[in-house]
Order: C-alpha cells, then sequence, then structure tokens
C-alpha cells in the first residue's frame, strides 16, 4: 500500500500526520486527525493483526468522541451486557459490593474484537494503514520516518503512538528508559466456556454475560464472561519479585497459578484449575515523561508511548482517546505551520487529567489488596471502599475542554516557545503538584507526590 504513497505530500497546502503504531491509540488518532481535515497515513510493524489480549473497557468518556468519528454501535455490540458486578471475598465468595458495570470500564469486551472494529473504521475513512512497515528512525527537524527498507515519509506532525516500548519515546527523552518492575504480576486467560462445561462449580458464570471480582491480602481475580457464556477471561494480580518481561507472550505455568489459587472461592477457583493455559505479565512502571513533545514539537507521543495505565485504572485506551481527540483539535486550532504550538498545548492540556486517571487505578488496587487486611483488625467495613469509582471521569468531553481552555493555555505557550525556554510537565525531582483524586460520589482525595511519582505500565492500546 505504502508504494503508492508519495514521500511529501503532494499538495503543499496539505497538513499530514503520520501516526506509528496500529493500536487501539494509533487508530483513533487517525480517525480524530481525519475529522479534523489533515492527511493521515498510518504505519505499523507487525505484518498480520491476531485476536489477541482479553477484556478492555472503553469509558463513556471515550465512547462519546469515537461515536462521533462514526463508531458507535460497533462498539456497543461487543460489550458486556450484564449491568452490575460482584465483588466478592476471594475465599468463600461472599459477595462484598454489588454496583453498575458503568462504573468500572463502561463497556468491557474482547480487546482483539475492539480492535478489528476500530481498524474497519480507519479503513472506511481512507486511512491507509500499512502493516508490516517498521520504522527505523526518525528525523525530528523534517520531520520524517525511514523504514527499514530505505524509504522516507515526511509529515508535518508524527505521532509516537508505538507503545510502552515506543522507539519515538528515545528520540524525546533522547535516552532509552528501562522499565521498573511494580512487585505485581497478571496471570490472564481468555478461552471457551465450553471449556467449563463439566465444571459444576462455575455453571452460574456461563449462564449470562457477568463481571465479578474476588479480592483478598495483597491479590485480586476479575472474572469476565462474554456472548452469553461462549468465552471466558479471568485475570489474576498478585505480589511478584521475577523478572521484568513486557509482552502479552510469556507463557505462564499452570502448575504455579494452581497453587496461588488454593483456598480460594470454589466457584472460581474450580474455573481458573480447568483452564488450559495463560499468559504471565509482569506489570511494570516507567518514571513519568517531563515532556511528550521532541525538541522540535514536531513529534509527540501519546497512549502507552507517554501515559500508561494499570489494569484496575480500566481506562488505558479511553485515556488514548482523549488524547487522540486533543492532539487533532490542538492542530486544528493552531492551523497549519504551528505545529508546535498545537503539540506543546496538548501535552499540558492532558498531563493532570492522564495522572488523575492512573492515580485510580493505584489507588483502587490498593484499597482492593488491603480491604480485609483491615476487616481482620476490626475495622468496621464498609462498601463504598472497594467499590471502583472511575465515574467522575466519564463527564468530561475533551473536545469541549480544549476549545475552553485553548485561548489561555496557547497564550502561555507562544510566550514559551517566542522566548525558547519551554516549561517542562514537571521539575528535575519529579512531580511536585499534589494530585486530587475524585471518586463517582464527589469524594476528594488528595495524592502527595511521594506517591504518585511513578507511572505504571500496560499493554499497547
Amino acid at each position: 500500500m505504502s508504494e503508492s504513497i508519495p514521500s511529501r505530500p503532494e499538495n503543499p497546502e496539505t497538513t499530514r500526520v503520520i501516526i506509528v503504531g496500529a493500536g487501539l491509540g494509533g487508530l483513533a488518532c487517525a480517525m480524530a486527525m481525519h475529522y479534523a481535515g489533515f492527511e493521515v497515513i498510518v504505519f505499523e510493524k507487525v505484518r498480520e493483526f491476531l485476536r489477541l489480549g482479553d477484556s478492555l473497557g472503553l469509558g463513556e468518556n471515550a465512547l462519546k468522541l469515537l461515536k462521533r468519528w462514526g463508531l458507535y454501535e460497533e462498539l456497543i455490540a461487543i460489550g458486556n451486557k450484564n449491568p452490575v458486578m460482584n465483588i466478592r471475598r476471594w475465599d468463600d465468595g461472599k459477595i462484598m459490593a454489588t454496583q453498575p458495570l458503568m462504573d468500572m470500564a463502561g463497556y468491557i469486551g474482547h480487546r482483539g474484537d475492539y480492535h478489528v472494529a476500530f481498524i474497519n473504521r480507519v479503513k472506511q475513512l481512507g486511512i491507509p494503514i500499512n502493516m508490516g512497515h517498521e520504522i527505523v528512525s526518525f528525523d525530528e527537524d523534517a520531520p520524517s520516518v525511514t523504514l527499514k527498507d530505505g524509504r522516507t515519509f515526511y509529515a508535518d506532525l508524527i505521532v509516537g503512538a508505538d507503545g510502552i516500548k515506543s522507539r519515538a519515546r528515545e528520540l524525546v527523552l533522547g535516552f532509552s528508559d528501562a522499565p521498573k518492575s511494580s512487585g505485581y504480576a497478571c496471570y490472564r486467560a481468555y478461552f471457551k466456556g465450553e471449556i467449563l462445561k463439566d465444571v459444576p462449580a462455575c455453571q452460574e458464570y456461563l449462564k449470562q454475560d457477568c463481571v465479578n471480582i474476588w479480592i483478598g491480602e495483597d491479590k485480586h481475580l476479575v472474572q469476565n464472561t462474554l456472548r452469553d457464556g461462549e468465552e471466558f477471561n479471568w485475570i489474576i494480580t498478585h505480589k511478584d519479585t521475577a523478572d521484568i518481561q513486557e509482552s502479552w507472550f510469556q507463557p505462564g505455568n499452570m502448575d504455579d497459578v494452581r497453587e496461588l489459587v488454593q483456598g480460594w472461592d470454589e466457584s472460581i477457583a474450580s474455573a481458573v484449575r480447568a483452564t488450559p493455559s495463560c499468559l504471565d505479565w509482569k506489570i511494570c512502571y516507567r518514571a513519568p515523561l517531563p515532556t511528550w513533545v521532541s525538541k522540535s514539537s514536531k513529534i509527540a507521543l501519546l497512549g502507552d508511548s507517554c501515559h500508561p495505565h494499570l489494569p484496575t485504572s480500566a481506562q488505558g485506551a479511553s485515556q488514548a482517546t482523549e488524547s487522540s481527540a486533543v492532539l487533532a483539535l490542538c492542530m486544528k486550532l493552531a492551523g497549519k505551520g504551528n505545529v508546535p504550538l498545537a503539540t506543546r498545548v496538548y501535552e499540558k492540556l492532558r498531563f493532570d487529567r492522564v495522572r488523575q486517571s492512573q492515580l485510580s487505578g493505584e489507588d483502587l488496587r490498593n484499597r482492593w489488596h488491603n480491604a480485609l487486611k483491615h476487616m481482620d483488625d476490626g475495622t468496621e467495613f464498609d462498601p463504598d471502599d472497594i467499590k471502583i469509582k472511575n465515574r467522575w471521569l466519564y463527564p468530561y468531553d475533551a473536545e469541549e475542554d480544549t476549545k475552553a481552555r485553548w485561548g489561555e493555555v496557547s497564550s502561555k505557550v507562544q510566550q514559551e516557545l517566542d522566548s525558547g525556554e519551554i516549561t517542562p510537565l514537571f521539575g528535575e525531582d519529579g512531580p511536585t503538584r499534589v494530585l486530587t483524586v475524585r471518586d463517582a460520589y464527589g469524594k476528594v482525595k488528595d495524592v502527595p507526590p511521594s506517591q504518585s511519582s511513578l507511572l505504571t505500565s500496560s499493554l499497547t492500546v
């Protein structure tokens, strides 16, 4: 496909955007840039997408944007149909709290199915997705990307949506930042529900779509059934000190998994024991980035390449979608030839909200992993303490917020560009601002910098 694409835009008035990476974030960015009126080209190094991964949530904050880009009904059809979710004790399965599923992640479906829907919509819009095209170098001044076959393509803006192992991030930072262990790992499995047809204890989870969460000290398990029991998914988060492997493809040892669920509620332990295989994913973190933009301001990072999330945030794909909308609108508002203004405003508009979203995932994991510990100490239990509190994220409209704040923020950024002194997103000692995590009920929790200086990572979105 790339053979028919000129290395430079044929019309000098055309604004071209090259997106590196065709995960959910890169594809959302492609849609947003298209609707902003730009020429869009996507490069992806893998030759073929497979139906990999397991469950993923899309919140209302992302769905309202995707609906404007012509992608909505297909996504709703993919999602879990049960309106509620249950949070249970790990050992006896007792329901400790019940809440609307929308409070967790919006619509939960298979990552691969969502990915296909995104790909199909991008193709409908006539945006070329060039598979099997690995980027080997970036030129931030041109700006341009060079493929492994030696060809070079030029654009007004290059977006690095190339995931947690982002090559674009290395250019932006000027060095390669190695991930560090978070001290936790996930075993993840997704398989046909029929595998459990002869396992009596778990039949209630196969009758219809459902979401259940078992919590214990320093561990939790999320179970998700889709397509009325046709597909079954579980994810176990637990303490882990093994070597870091940032990959979906690290096979898990089922003997270790079966040992891990000894003593668990039999209704879910029996399902885990019957599981044929799983993946072992080490949850890593990376230090927050002082900037998401290259020195020339013509290469910008997006999604996991700059703001990765914990699984418990249930917001990785949704925040990448928001970032896509903001970056595209900033490009449109800045106008042709003002890419530095657009990208610098983009990162300033996004940083604090993304930090809050990331911290909400860390906060939830800590509440789940400590709830029973506090109960054993005699502390009176409040079901609200273990509920997922993402509802505050949903009313936000990324495009409307960008329009409202553009004047003030762009004026300050223009002054920085004129002076040549760009203010980083935080100082050399790390983030210094106290960030506020708000829950669905209007309560406020301040998170000191000492607890929020490290951002967690997840898979490519």
